[in-house]
């Protein structure tokens, strides 16, 4: 099957699925889905006003195939075509962008490239170098047990660093350079909004769904003590182009378009709505064999050599992330 083909199917599930699944991260800070990178996508359907359901996904915290869209017997994964919202526009399922003539002028392919570069950096340098640890947890891991949560974060945190090109020896210029950038890009985004309703003419594109979801995200998670949230703050215009379209989008539930107040979880089994909590009758109490007694002994003892090796590993791991693994990082000045 050729690509236009394959398309042209797609395109035809898409308007034949009697329902649409966005799979997304969990609802947090007062957002449908706390995610970066979910977020944008929520907002592009709506924006599009597409009925979908969102289901959230805790399975797998590190996979970067979420979010991902269902429709029929097609799904549109982040991880593939240049993520969601860049498939659904290439197999002209659903662009926001067709009613602009001049969505491809390289002022909209610039304007979004700054907010997909620029913005998403300085907000990734934030949630995984600057932040203690707390966002992203209550995120991506609060549902894992606390070592297996904790080395993920780091795990994440050092990857950051890697794709930002930071290292011990040039991390203040880092710093100061991802927030020089985003600087700009709010100083132009702020001037090419003006006082419009959108960035592009009177009607969404897919910058907006980008930039809103990147603005909700930092003015509703990120805390007081942010640059990036203080630097968004000082364009007034900005702040009101996200609370205006959060109102119209998030919180006026009476549209009838996307989710649930309550979204669903595709990894843990949604409870039945009685009206009444039930309570099992409880059972007599068996008494446990030798052997029972036993087992249960080991089971502790095993569990309990396990934490100390993850918290051995953990302390291992705090020492050579600021020695060994920093000096790996330098190799190239030492030589």
């Amino acid at each position: 099957m050729t690509s236009a083909t394959a398309a042209e199917a797609a395109a035809a599930e898409w308007e034949e699925a009697a329902q649409k699944v966005l799979v997304a991260r969990k609802p947090c800070f007062g957002l449908p889905t706390a995610c970066p990178t979910c977020l944008p996508v929520f907002l592009y359907l709506r924006m599009a006003q597409v009925p979908f359901d969102i289901h959230v996904d805790t399975s797998f915290p590190d996979a970067d195939h979420i979010p991902y869209v269902e429709f029929g017997d097609c799904v549109a994964f982040n991880n593939e075509k240049g993520g969601v919202i860049e498939y659904l526009k290439e197999d002209k399922i659903l662009d926001l962008n067709a009613k602009h003539p001049s969505a491809s002028s390289p002022d909209v392919l610039s304007t979004k490239a700054m907010v997909s570069t620029w913005l998403a950096d300085a907000l990734q340098y934030e949630l995984w170098v600057v932040s203690d640890g707390s966002i992203a947890h209550d995120i991506y891991y609060s549902d894992l047990s606390w070592p297996i949560g904790k080395i993920l974060n780091w795990k994440k945190s050092r990857e950051v660093k890697q794709e930002l090109g930071i290292t011990k020896l040039n991390a203040a210029e880092k710093e100061e350079e991802i927030y020089q950038r985003a600087s700009a890009a709010y100083d132009a985004l702020s001037l090419r909004l003006g006082d419009q309703v959108y960035l592009f003419d009177d009607s969404p594109t897919d910058v907006d769904a980008l930039f809103l979801g990147h603005a909700l995200f930092v003015l509703n998670a990120l805390p007081d003590t942010s640059v990036l949230r203080g630097t968004l703050q000082k364009h007034d215009n900005l702040v009101n182009f996200a609370e205006h379209h959060k109102a119209q989008l998030l919180e006026a539930s009476s549209s009838g378009l996307g989710s649930s107040s309550n979204p669903s979880s595709s990894s843990t089994p949604r409870k039945r709505a009685t009206g009444r909590s039930y309570k099992p009758k409880p059972r007599a109490k068996k008494e446990r064999t030798e052997e029972e007694k036993t087992f249960r002994r080991r089971a502790k003892y095993f569990l309990a050599t396990q934490l100390v090796a993850v918290l051995v590993f953990l302390s291992l791991m705090g020492g050579a992330d600021s020695s060994e693994l920093d000096d790996d990082d330098y190799a190239d000045y030492d030589d």
